[in-house]
């Protein structure tokens, strides 16, 4: 199935429930938009692109959840549902874009049942647009890699990041497709592990060759030449970097991302940045993005078992940011763009993917 879906026999929204990973592969069902966003905030769905089509399908579970005798005051209703799940991981742009897409569809709807089936319609095809994007991206980014090449990744930008095929894994699945044997070296992404949890399992199913590596292992990779090219996702992509990064573009994705970005650079690794025209804000500077800091749990607790002193502080940013200037190649639906940007032409091929 679809990492994010609709049940239609339930009436809601259905995901794979990636908190089980790897032990236990489950789906769960979101019958309110309560529960949507609580699985929101504990990563039961999480990624992007996916995210995005959270949010659209949050706010069509709004407008069917909700009941009222006047539009105005049923749209006033479904419009705060939409702001909370929009709000409800301030990082990923895609969350609250897609949210906002869709209940502006509520707003110009003429009627309560008018407004409930065109929801739903918007949101299927916000999500159907997001697997033929990733497709794209695939097909671009696999005339990067070479047969015999040896990929790194960071966290999870696979099927399970996105409603399917996935942005920079799904370069590696177009390569296979294309007979390339390309294999991976995953990080296992601390605090939450999701390289290991959840990359691993889905490069297994696919028969991609796997490596497993501790995060901080993957200088030693790169220096030993044992890399080819360095592949991520995106969360948030700004096109001007404010008073830190000055005028050029920054990338914000899974914390350690930085890292490796500065590692590949230092041993001339192609670092490629793959993400639909979806993940990129032209409105907005890198200063203007709110980096989500996660609950402390997450470091002082393993799955449950005390990792750490109860009272020691912590920090558990979610994302870093990686300025362009360490990006060599830039993978989107419509193409592949080498860094610097030419905002102008950037800016108008995201206006046409949209």
């Amino acid at each position: 199935m679809r990492t994010i879906d609709w049940d239609h026999d339930r009436d809601c929204v259905v995901m794979v429930d990636q908190t089980q990973l790897p032990a236990t592969y489950t789906t769960y069902h979101a019958e309110t938009v309560a529960q949507l966003i609580e699985s929101i905030r504990t990563l039961r769905v999480r990624g992007a692109p996916a995210l995005g089509a959270a949010g659209a399908y949050g706010v069509a579970l709004a407008a069917r959840r909700h009941e009222a005798d006047e539009f105005a005051v049923y749209a006033d209703a479904v419009a705060a549902d939409a702001e909370a799940i929009a709000n409800a991981r301030p990082t990923a742009v895609n969350l609250s874009r897609e949210a906002e897409r869709v209940l502006e569809e509520l707003e110009n709807s003429a009627s309560i049942d008018a407004a409930r089936e065109r929801t739903l319609r918007l949101a299927h095809s916000i999500a159907d647009a997001d697997v033929e994007r990733n497709r794209q991206i695939g097909d671009h980014g696999a005339a990067l890699l070479s047969d015999g090449d040896t990929v790194m990744t960071h966290c999870n930008a696979g099927a399970l990041a996105t409603v399917d095929w996935g942005t920079a894994l799904g370069i590696v699945y177009s390569a296979h497709e294309a007979d390339k044997r390309v294999d991976v070296v995953a990080n296992e992404t601390r605090p939450l592990n999701q390289g290991a949890r959840i990359t691993t399992v889905e490069l297994l199913e696919r028969d991609v060759e796997t490596t497993l590596i501790p995060d901080n292992a993957s200088g030693l990779w790169l220096q030993r030449g044992d890399v080819d090219a360095v592949v991520v996702g995106a969360d948030r992509i700004v096109l001007e970097g404010g008073e830190q990064f000055g005028d050029q573009g920054v990338v914000f994705n899974k914390i350690g991302t930085y890292k490796h970005a500065v590692l590949a650079d230092r041993h001339d690794v192609p670092f490629v940045v793959a993400a639909p025209h979806a993940t990129i804000d032209t409105e907005r500077t890198a200063d203007e993005v709110e980096i989500e800091e996660r609950d402390p749990s997450e470091l002082r607790e393993i799955y449950g078992t005390q990792n750490a002193p109860a009272d020691v502080p912590v920090g558990n940013p979610a994302f870093d940011p990686t300025p362009m200037e360490l990006v060599d190649y830039l993978v989107t639906e419509t193409g592949v763009y080498e860094p610097p940007l030419d905002r102008a032409a950037f800016v108008e091929a995201a206006e046409m993917a949209a």
